[in-house]
This record gives structure tokens, C-alpha cells and sequence, in this order.
């Protein structure tokens, strides 16, 4: 049975923000999921809203552009515009600062907020984040994958089978139907079809704010941060696990073999202790 409370929807500057909640006087812990179609807090973090939600107050909302929330997304700088409706959604529920969990897309949304106003964030769990050496190379395939997915003839189920299963995770064959299934019946939302949430940068400006290690306050943040990365991520690579640690100066990195991008769904029983551990109040890594 789930631990989830309560559902709602919040006005922030002008959009609509839906979370997921399980309530309670516990440290409040954020859960921003990832870009792929179709997207959803509750969908990504499926596997660990209530084992977290045993030790902390869990909200889960869907990022704009996703699920039951605003589908505007301002793309000029995507990352910031993301991190500043998530801390308006902290100022709505009264939390002067939350710990932070982010996949992908979240988390490149998670670190962004936690550069612009660090006083409002505790820790930080960053899980194969995107915006981290974007501008060193070219994009993945499974990047290309994504952000093509709106483009040519249009969605299609086969296509969101193929980046999930070939993508976002090692093997392909524990991903069950039903999960391509309610995915794909979201990423045909016809706001979301109109103007995707998330596109290619479009001028050299925007791209340089969407690679977060270029921010000269990288070096600075103090915050406790764990990040996790799968060493056979297909989506955002790999070598940014390191990257990070060296930039950051209080992270701690663990990368795990036979796993893709999605470390929290394939390997979520590890996932879910570890980021139990690091958020813990007693916890000694990364201590400030």
C-alpha cells in the first residue's frame, strides 16, 4: 500500500504544479524526475516513494512540461526556469529548504537551483544529471534518441519502446508493456506535441547555460552532494560522474556496473539505501 497522503496542485508564477505527498513533520525530500516522453514524478520514482517515505516526508512533483502540471517551459534557459518553479513550490508549501533528488533532466533542474539560492536546498542526490559537459562533444545517441522523438512522423509507441528499452536502461527485457504503455499515452498530450518541454538548445547562449560545469560557482557549493551514475548510461555520459566530484567540493560518487540511466528504477533496492544513508541526519559522507 502506497504512503502517499495527499495529491495537489499549486499556482506558481502563473503555472500549475501538481505534487504527490506524503506528509508529516519528517525532513522533506524532493523528487525531480527526468525529461524522456511522457515523464511523471510518480512513473519514475515508482520503486522509491515508500521505502524513502519510511525515514523522510517524500514530494513528488510533476516538472513543468510533464504530467499533470503547466506545460510551459520557458527554453531560453531551461535549467533555470525548471529550478525556479521548484523553489516556488517550496515557498507555496512553506519549506524554507528541502533535500533534493533529481534524474536527468531533474537533476541538472536540482543542481541549478541549488547554484542560484544554495540556502534553500540541504543535500543533493544528482543521478546521471543532465547539463554536465553538454558542450564538450557530441550529444549521445540515446540524447539524439530523445530529442527526436517529437520530430519526423511524429510519437509513435514504438518509438518510446525503443528509447526506453534500449536507452534508459541495461536490458531492455524487464521493462514491462504497461509502463510503454502509460508513458506513451502522456507524451501525446497535444500541449506537449505542439512545443515540446524539451528541445535542442537553440543559439549558442542557451547551450552554454544548459552545461552547468561551465558555471563558476560550481566550485563553491558547499552543499553535501551524492552523485550516481550507471557506468553503461546511454544518455548522458558517464565521464560526468567524475567531472562532478572533481568540481564539487563536498560530493561523493558512486557509479555501478549493468546499469543505464536509470539507476533508481533497475537498481532501486541499492538506490534506495544509499540515498536513505546520505540523507540521514547522522550520515558521514559529505559532511560540510
Amino acid at each position: 500500500m502506497s504512503m502517499l497522503t495527499s495529491e495537489y496542485t499549486v499556482r506558481v508564477n502563473g503555472a500549475d504544479i501538481f505534487a504527490a505527498d506524503t506528509g508529516g513533520d519528517a525532513p522533506a525530500v524532493v523528487l525531480l524526475h527526468g525529461g524522456g516522453p511522457g515523464a511523471s514524478g510518480l512513473s519514475n520514482y515508482s520503486r522509491n516513494v515508500d521505502a524513502l517515505a519510511r525515514h523522510f516526508r517524500i514530494i513528488v512533483p510533476d516538472m513543468p512540461g510533464y504530467g499533470r502540471s503547466s506545460k510551459h517551459v520557458d527554453h531560453r534557459d531551461p535549467f533555470g526556469y525548471l529550478a525556479g518553479m521548484i523553489r516556488g513550490l517550496l515557498d507555496e508549501l512553506g519549506l524554507p529548504s528541502a533535500h533534493l533528488v533529481g534524474n536527468s533532466y531533474g537533476g541538472a533542474a536540482a543542481l541549478r537551483l541549488a547554484l542560484d539560492t544554495p540556502r534553500r536546498v540541504g543535500k543533493l542526490v544528482l543521478m546521471g544529471p543532465g547539463g554536465i559537459g553538454t558542450t564538450r562533444g557530441l550529444p549521445t545517441d540515446g540524447l539524439k534518441c530523445l530529442l527526436s522523438y517529437y520530430g519526423g512522423d511524429g510519437p509513435s509507441r514504438d518509438k518510446l519502446a525503443d528509447f526506453i528499452r534500449t536507452y534508459l536502461v541495461y536490458d531492455g527485457t524487464g521493462v514491462p508493456d504497461i509502463l510503454i504503455d502509460v508513458r506513451y499515452r502522456a507524451s501525446l498530450d497535444p500541449e506537449v506535441v505542439a512545443s515540446p518541454p524539451l528541445q535542442r538548445p537553440s543559439g549558442l547562449r542557451t547551450l552554454w547555460r544548459m552545461d552547468l560545469t561551465r558555471d563558476r560557482r560550481l566550485r563553491q557549493l558547499a552543499n553535501p552532494t551524492l552523485v550516481l551514475w550507471g557506468r553503461d548510461d546511454k544518455v548522458n555520459r558517464p565521464s560526468g560522474g567524475p567531472l562532478l566530484q572533481r568540481l564539487l567540493p563536498n560530493a561523493e560518487l558512486v557509479m555501478t556496473s549493468h546499469t543505464g540511466h536509470w539507476m533508481q528504477w533497475e537498481r532501486a533496492d541499492l538506490f534506495n539505501r544509499l540515498v536513505t544513508d546520505f540523507l540521514s541526519p547522522d550520515s558521514d559522507l559529505a559532511i560540510a
